[in-house]
């Protein structure tokens, strides 16, 4: 219904990097968005957005908008300047000089994106289709959630979980690796509302969260020990016998081998790994194999160090030793994204048969630093879009020495002057949500969303699918069937199942699925069960960290203070860093210490320290607010570079050391020292 009669409300959705993929209507006056407001009539919506989302208007009309392509003019070692162009001038320099390197060697032209947006059309689908053609390199897009996606696909068959809504039935939840006030606002709305009617709430961070803080209780363990305290619980649970034998007689594959495993991890041994008490352990297991139903909402902070693979599938199988699938409020919910992947249709979009025959490399997107500074043969072009490499990858120190190479040709798809765009030799204007179309899925609930365009492109902004398809052209491709196809044909091609006619309608659909998906077993493995000893790969087990006491003893003489670099509140990855009121609210980047740790190297709260290892270091504000634990130091991110007070962001410090599963990238296993410095 519209507010008013000059008022148009438009259904959307958020496209950005957060399990909730909520259901937003856009209000539209005179050609601006004036309000974006959670749909109250989808489920888990339920009318609320968080802070960031909610102020969209703010960044769809934000002053510095690209509106116009940008040619650089300035050495890539010199601060950027950059001249408009316009869209023939810079296309046809582009697919110029793209074209000349693909002649030579396709695998030469690197993308790079990762879920700036999540759509099936703006994330993918053209640009797909354009470097399946030219046989461009692909990308092993890892960053976030690899570790964990594998993790889940080896233990479940698939990425399934938990529905949403339950978790408000349920009498315990564990809220492991998650920050969920800050990142997961609607699942805390149902923990919530459990809380309320009497369950439990015990958050497992080695960070004192705003989530912890709610929580009835806190475990503060140390980064990457999540699967030495996973393997001592299900000691505890053998031990007590709190266990479903029927469920893991019909259900689990592999578990006499898992449990002479564990029998070798009593709280004692993982007590000092994990640093928490034998007691905490003890008591964390007695809370979960005695209460029902038992939820566990599990995050992928946790499994973004070394061993996060491993780790995911211990906790993935704790579920099933003590039955708790068989209540609809009971089991685990990490990702929902298997649910829908039977209804996408990739192909359709992305058209894989365009590449024949060839292999072209894989690049880990989680390495990119040293592709671009060490790949043989050498990365000639970078096309970046929906991501920010020179902030979010990993040791970012050299991803921008790589992107400051003079031979390389790089263009970032972008609707702000990013530190990647700072970088480009084109800078293209890109459409936000509000200005395309799009179709989504999630991976925290299990509907389909359709995001109509609400307003015209602003300025000379285009969508990402616009600019490959005149890229495409410009490339000499334009008369093939693939290259023509518009965004309409595209959404309706995306899904299959799905009555596209009812979810323009409706803004949403529900996919159809049982509300205790496994109460009987049935997983989406050949043989439907929970593998607990893979066949390929055997049992999951305890991996330590490739930045630790443990395992590099010398260096953590050097570096004994562990560092993880969790998201800031009102930022999401590096969206919404230049929100004026967003960056009002966080203020300045800061390190977040113990008392003792700060006392000891003559730190107080709000000095200025210098944070460094031998990859590089940052200059950050102490905060002394109880949130760290002993050993460990919380530099939250992610923070353009550009607005750190000396150029640099946490990601200086992070190495690219990869998960034990996965390829991903291990931000959170990571060996720093602090020292002060003048302010």
């Amino acid at each position: 219904m519209n507010a008013s009669p000059d008022v148009r409300v438009v259904n959307g959705a958020c496209p950005h990097d957060c399990p909730d993929t909520c259901a937003l209507q856009v209000h539209v006056q005179a050609g601006k968005v004036i309000k974006v407001q959670g749909r109250a009539d989808h489920p888990s919506t339920h009318g609320a957005l968080c802070t960031k989302v909610s102020r969209y208007p703010e960044r769809t009309h934000h002053a510095e908008r690209l509106l116009s392509p940008l040619k650089r003019v300035s050495a890539k070692t010199e601060p950027p300047r950059f001249e408009p162009v316009s869209w023939e001038a810079a296309l046809a320099d582009i697919a110029a000089r793209l074209g000349a390197i693909a002649a030579r060697d396709p695998q030469r032209i690197q993308p790079y994106s990762y879920a700036g947006t999540m759509g099936l059309l703006q994330g993918g689908s053209m640009a797909d289709r354009l470097w399946n053609r030219l046989g461009a390199a692909r990308l092993d897009r890892t960053i976030c959630a690899s570790a964990g996606a594998t993790a889940l696909n080896l233990t479940y068959g698939s990425r399934v979980g938990m529905h949403l809504r339950f978790f408000a039935e349920s009498k315990l939840i564990l809220i492991w690796g998650s920050n969920s006030i800050a990142s997961n606002l609607h699942f805390w709305t149902y923990a919530n509302q459990a809380k309320r009617n009497g369950a439990k709430l015990i958050c497992i961070d080695p960070r004192r969260t705003e989530t912890a803080d709610k929580c009835h209780e806190h475990l503060a363990l140390r980064p990457g020990s999540d699967g030495a305290l996973a393997l001592a619980l299900i000691h505890e649970l053998i031990r007590h016998d709190w266990l479903d034998h029927d469920y893991l007689e019909r259900c689990v594959d592999g578990w006499p081998e898992l449990r002479e495993r564990a029998l070798q991890w009593s709280p004692e041994r993982a007590a000092p790994l994990t640093g928490l008490t034998v007691e905490q352990i003890q008591n964390l297991a007695r809370d979960y194999g005695t209460t029902a139903p038992a939820a566990i909402r599990l995050n992928y902070g946790m499994q973004r160090v070394r061993g996060g693979g491993n780790a995911v599938r211990l906790i993935a199988l704790l579920p099933c030793l003590i039955g708790a699938w068989k209540h609809r409020a009971g089991g685990l919910l990490l990702s929902t994204s298997g649910y829908a992947a039977p209804y996408k249709n990739n192909d359709a979009l992305e058209r894989p048969d365009l590449l024949g025959d060839r292999a072209p490399r894989l690049v880990n997107m989680s390495a990119i630093g040293d592709a671009l500074l060490r790949a043989d043969p050498p990365i000639e072009a970078l096309v970046v879009y929906n991501s920010n490499p020179a902030a979010v990858a990993p040791e970012n120190g050299q991803v921008v020495r790589g992107l400051q190479r003079p031979d390389l040709f790089t263009v970032v798809i972008e609707q702000f002057m990013t530190d990647t765009a700072d970088l480009a030799d084109y800078v293209l204007p890109a459409t936000t949500q509000m200005e395309h179309l799009d179709v989504h899925t999630s991976y925290g609930h299990t509907d389909v969303l359709i995001n109509e365009p609400a307003i015209a492109p602003l300025g000379q902004a285009k969508p990402n699918t616009q600019i490959f398809r005149e890229l495409a052209a410009a490339m000499g491709f334009g008369a093939e069937a693939w290259a023509q196809e518009d965004d309409e044909s595209l959404a309706r091609s995306a899904l299959r199942g799905i009555d596209f006619e009812q979810l323009r309608a409706n803004g949403f659909v529900p996919l159809p699925l049982p509300e205790a998906p496994f109460a009987a077993g049935g997983w989406p493995t050949p043989h439907g069960k929970v593998w607990a000893d893979h066949p390929e790969i055997g049992l999951p087990d305890f991996v330590p960290n490739l930045e630790s006491a443990e395992t590099a003893p010398a260096l953590a003489t050097r570096y004994p203070l562990a560092m993880i670099s969790p998201p800031a509140r009102n930022f999401l990855n590096s969206s919404f860093v230049n929100v004026q009121s967003l960056r009002d609210i966080e203020r300045e980047p800061v390190l977040e210490m113990h008392a003792s740790d700060a006392a000891a190297r003559g730190l107080s709260d709000g000095a200025w320290a210098r944070v460094f290892n031998a990859r590089g270091e940052q200059r950050l504000r102490v905060a002394l607010n109880g949130r760290a634990r002993p050993g460990v130091v919380n530099g939250l991110g992610v923070w353009w570079r550009k607005f750190g007070v000396d150029g640099k962001n946490v990601n200086e410090l992070t190495h690219q050391g990869l998960t034990d599963l996965g390829g991903g990238a291990s931000f959170y296993d990571c060996l720093v020292e602090v020292e002060a410095v003048p302010a």
